[in-house]
């Protein structure tokens, strides 16, 4: 059902490329979960995103239904710019090593970690604002509690007890994700 939804998606974006947006907003938790755990720097990995959805869009009408879900093609996709983005900085700083291992087919490991930091973004995203900024702050940006405190001007005590607030309500909607 799920499959046959994102195929008809599929065939209308390719028809209309404004209807891509519905495929980014399907997509795009696990690709930047994906590539964030391979570039590990923020700026790095939002880049490398934009840059895999790029890529697909402007390469969706040759995109054909084989039965591989839609996803599976932006994994490779995002593996192919992770290889490349490293390759690239390989060159730049004259290695002759290789830093990244050959594009193709991501493993299910991969893409099940992909998947879970994906649902964590998403429960993140879900958090009262003042929570979702401690939580970015501190997890993303990793900032001390003195400096969220001044950002947001409040007290460290009042920061950490946001924090504790938001991991507690993270750690319940997991929960009830799971049952």
């Amino acid at each position: 059902m799920v499959e046959l939804e994102e195929q008809q998606i599929v065939e209308e974006a390719q028809r209309d490329p404004a209807r891509f947006a519905d495929l980014y907003d399907r997509h795009f938790d696990r690709v930047y979960a994906f590539i964030a755990r391979r570039v590990r720097d923020r700026h790095v990995a939002e880049d490398l995103t934009s840059e895999v959805f790029h890529h697909a869009l402007a390469h969706l009408p040759r995109f054909e239904w084989r039965g591989a879900p839609f996803g599976a093609w932006l994994m490779r996709i995002a593996a192919n710019t992770v290889a490349d983005h490293w390759k690239s900085q390989a060159q730049a700083q004259r290695k002759g090593e290789e830093l990244a291992r050959e594009p193709g087919d991501v493993p299910a490991d991969e893409l099940e970690a992909a998947d879970e930091r994906a649902r964590l973004f998403r429960h993140v995203r879900r958090l009262p604002a003042e929570q979702r900024l401690v939580i970015v702050g501190r997890f993303v940006k990793e900032k001390s509690i003195r400096e969220i405190a001044q950002e947001l001007g409040k007290s460290e005590g009042a920061v950490k007890q946001l924090q504790l607030r938001a991991l507690e309500n993270l750690r319940k909607r997991l929960e009830e994700a799971h049952d």
